[in-house]
């Protein structure tokens, strides 16, 4: 009786090794199978993917290459990094639809940062095949935004042939049917629930129909450049002891200089002699004058800078932007002149980088340009001070004894009470207003 149970118990093993001898030679032979139907057509079941741990790497690279880009005919089109300092950004708006073509490195989409507006480019030529973000979408970089088709035709192609518009004039006996199914219904619950509808849009459609019924108000998101402006300005006032001190410049030696040589400037330089950079250059004299107002507060330390990095505010459309004309000390009249313009031009066109705002040891703001006759301006963190130039005005000045029409403008120098003290920041201011009054003294150094 006991050698027939030991019989029985090897035959059992026997049987279960041969199955499992069967099964894996069935594995075996399904993946050398596949692996060669792979080359010859692209399609992977789930079947694929279960098996793909076995040790077949070249069947592993194909499936996931082909699963990745489809052969190469699709691309995704990703944020691009947008800095060290800038982490995330909001999807403002598409440049493009599905269907539309487009060109390797055109931009497809814009992203708005906390400084800058940066574009999403194609990755190749080809036409968008879908959209996967959405407008208003917090986006990081590497997030996809877009796919990209090489094969695909441009949707004009599909709307071309007018005879889609021939079924859509057939559609009226579609529309008879339509009240037949509601006959056929005794209840007549769903006309008095179609009923309110009509009579709600009546009550918005007044004059505005885009605004609210009641209240003549738009609500609208806060862009995200307009978020970081409130950010740090309110931050600014939170941090910093501010202090303004005023004073008045006369600009007629200044302009006269400016009249007499723009022609000759010009000619040699080619770019026009503006106002901003003599203040600039008055402005670089004065911070060598009294380094404290180039310098910044670390907690404990403060941080003298042998360089002038001179920050021009520039509103744009879309708020206010601060990039730098950085060693402005090395600088004459022209280079500053050309920095200008480029940088202006730049934050016209939108095409600002985030190495064009970064750093800056002093801030210069013209509210003249818009009408401004005074005001205090709020300084840039994490530096220590703002200039703020207003407008030009004719006004009656005493020169030697007489009363005399002089072209005047106030400057406002904001300070961080903190560091600087009243003293310094006025001696500061002085040597501003006797650098312009006589740009002489820029040559002789005194």
């Amino acid at each position: 009786m006991a050698s027939r149970v030991a019989s029985g118990l090897l035959r059992r093993r026997a049987g279960a090794t041969l199955g499992l001898l069967r099964s894996y030679t069935h594995v075996r032979s399904y993946s050398s199978q596949h692996s060669a139907l792979v080359p010859a057509t692209s399609q992977c079941s789930n079947l694929t993917r279960k098996r793909c741990y076995l040790p077949n790497p070249s069947l592993y690279q194909v499936w996931s290459r082909s699963f990745a880009s489809d052969n190469g005919d699709k691309f995704e089109a990703v944020v691009p990094f947008m800095g060290e300092s800038v982490t995330d950004g909001t999807l403002a708006n598409f440049l493009k639809k599905p269907g539309d073509r487009v060109e390797a490195d055109e931009p497809i989409a814009q992203i708005e940062t906390d400084k800058v507006t940066i574009d999403v480019a194609s990755p190749e030529a080809g036409v968008i095949e879908k959209l996967i973000a959405s407008e208003g979408d917090t986006v990081t970089p590497g997030t996809e935004v877009a796919i990209i088709s090489k094969s695909a035709q441009p949707a004009e192609t599909h709307v071309a042939p007018s005879e889609e518009a021939t079924p859509k004039e057939s559609s009226p006996p579609k529309v008879e049917e339509k009240p037949k199914v509601e006959e056929k219904g005794p209840k007549v619950e769903p006309p008095k629930m179609q009923a309110p509808k009509p009579t709600a849009p009546s009550k918005t459609s007044p004059s505005e129909p885009q605004l609210p019924p009641k209240e003549r108000e738009r609500r609208v998101p806060m862009p995200r450049l307009r978020k970081r402006i409130a950010n740090r300005l309110k931050d600014s006032q939170n941090t910093f002891a501010m202090l303004t001190t005023f004073n008045e410049v006369d600009m007629t030696n200044l302009m006269k200089l400016r009249s007499d040589y723009k022609d000759e400037f010009v000619k040699k330089h080619g770019v026009k002699l503006g106002l901003m950079s003599c203040f600039v250059k008055a402005a670089v004299s004065a911070l060598q004058n009294q380094p404290i107002v180039n310098a910044v507060i670390d907690g404990d330390d403060i941080i003298y800078r042998d360089y002038v990095d001179v920050s021009v505010a520039v509103g744009t459309s879309k708020g206010l932007v601060v990039p730098v004309i950085r060693d402005t000390d090395t600088m004459n009249f022209a280079d500053i002149e050309k920095g200008i313009n480029n940088l202006a031009k730049k934050a016209t066109e939108g095409a600002l980088s985030i190495d064009d705002m970064a750093g800056g040891t002093f801030t210069i703001s013209n509210g003249g340009v818009y009408g401004s006759l005074i005001s205090t301006p709020i300084i840039n963190p994490p530096q220590s001070a703002i200039l703020g130039m207003h407008s030009i005005v004719q006004r009656p000045v005493v020169v030697n004894g007489d009363i005399l029409a002089r072209p005047m403008m106030y400057l406002a120098l904001t300070y961080d009470h903190r560091l600087i003290d009243g003293r310094e920041a006025v001696f500061f201011l002085r040597r501003i207003k006797d650098v312009v009054e006589d740009p002489r003294r820029l040559l002789l150094d005194i």
